[in-house]
């Protein structure tokens, strides 16, 4: 049994709500049937993409193998075998070229990968879905608000895939890029995926820590200003010690002390 018949089968008995009963056609058109078609394209690709690959990896073992061959004493080779080894390894380089060239030239290696990890993509995310695991555990039944998710999911992988295969293949016209706002779209992020609540503890605490901040300042301009004031206070009493200190000096000084304490002070 295929998987479109498997999934048909499952979203048959899918319990969706009255008003999206008949929204079981649009699942098999558009998320079965990108998943059929991504499926085609994987193992067209493959074909082609082994068939390359084979020759091109089997051409360089076989091409340094005859050209050693041809290295060895002439009269232990056959007869004619010096124009048999020429053209066959003329042939097998011209085909190793060839393969090599359309796997580069139609991207047989990135665009299996491609429809694979696509297909991948698309299957996790219907089996999540039906099954209301992973995105969907939230949901205890296949509501509205879940299937606009789900058809949300698909629809960015299938823009994802179309933007990677066709990119640079398109209208070549310059457009002015919006800005990227950073702060913007991790908000709009956070808010998708259920992170309301991290970010409103992450304001809480940007919050705290300006806060935080305010009286870091307020505190340290008080030190300031307690330092000033014992500053000033000190340098005064010293004043008034220094003064106290001149005017003993002079009262109990002798005239000559007084000439040479007022040269000297």
């Amino acid at each position: 049994m295929d998987y479109s018949t498997k999934i048909n089968s499952i979203i048959d008995n899918l319990d969706l709500p009255n008003e999206l009963e008949d929204n079981k056609e649009i699942l098999k058109a558009r998320f079965v049937e990108e998943v059929s078609y991504y499926e085609k394209k994987r193992d067209n690709t493959k074909k082609y993409y082994d068939v390359f690959r084979f020759i091109v990896t089997t051409g360089s073992i076989l091409l340094p193998a005859l050209l050693s061959i041809g290295q060895m004493d002439p009269a232990k080779l056959p007869r004619h075998f010096d124009r048999v080894t020429y053209w066959s390894t003329w042939s097998i380089s011209l085909m190793v070229t060839i393969s090599n060239g359309f796997l580069q030239l139609f991207s047989l290696d990135k665009n299996y990968f491609s429809y694979s990890l696509v297909v991948e993509q698309l299957k996790t995310e219907g089996w999540q879905y039906f099954g209301l695991s992973g995105k969907y555990e939230e949901y205890d039944t296949h509501t509205k608000e879940a299937y606009k998710d789900f058809s949300k999911a698909i629809e960015n992988i299938k823009r994802k895939q179309v933007e990677q295969e066709f990119q640079g293949k398109g209208n070549n016209t310059k457009k002015n890029k919006p800005t990227f706002d950073f702060a913007n779209e991790m908000q709009t992020f956070m808010m998708n995926n259920g992170g309301g609540k991290v970010l409103e503890n992450i304001k809480q605490v940007k919050q705290t820590l300006e806060n935080g901040s305010k009286v870091v300042e307020k505190v340290e301009e008080s030190i300031k200003e307690n330092a000033k004031s014992t500053l000033e206070e000190k340098k005064s009493s010293l004043k008034e010690v220094n003064n106290n200190i001149k005017a003993e000096i002079t009262d109990n000084s002798t005239e000559e002390e007084e000439e040479i304490f007022k040269k000297n002070p």
